[in-house]
């Protein structure tokens, strides 16, 4: 894979990229390890079957990761700088789940070299998570 992703130079308003992941056992219990996050309604399948969800659910946080993902890996990928980042939780996320995540360019700043993105992760076109980005990327080299 490239170690440049899109200059500022490259963006435009409306690009658009996305990044897709079905959420496995495993993927919940490794985010468990990493984040320390060990809230029962993630990891114990009798306690979440006493919550509203019913049975376990995937931290919202590793949904969200998938918006870092395509961020730095797709658009503008390598080289970006995530500076900034609003979520909205609007729905569970559940073993089995295959979780789209979209960021689209609603904003350029190009005095700061930023660009905002409109961030959403989905599964079967319904909206999980919802928010913006701001990320920092770097412009293309001037040649000499």
């Amino acid at each position: 894979m490239s170690q440049v992703g899109l200059y500022f130079e490259d963006l435009s308003i409306g690009q658009s990229a996305t990044f897709g992941k079905t959420v496995s056992e495993a993927d919940i219990l490794m985010f468990a390890g990493v984040s320390g996050d060990t809230n029962p309604v993630h990891l114990d399948a009798e306690y979440a079957a006493n919550t509203p969800f019913k049975e376990r659910i995937a931290h919202g946080m590793l949904s969200a990761g998938l918006i870092s993902a395509v961020l730095g890996t797709r658009l503008p990928g390598p080289g970006a700088v995530y500076v900034g980042q609003t979520l909205k939780f609007r729905a569970p996320v559940k073993i089995g789940d295959t979780v789209t995540a979209r960021a689209e360019v609603i904003e350029l700043e190009p005095s700061k070299r930023r660009v905002v993105l409109r961030t959403q992760c989905l599964i079967k076109g319904k909206v999980v998570v919802d928010g913006e980005a701001t990320v920092m990327v770097p412009g293309r080299p001037v040649a000499v």
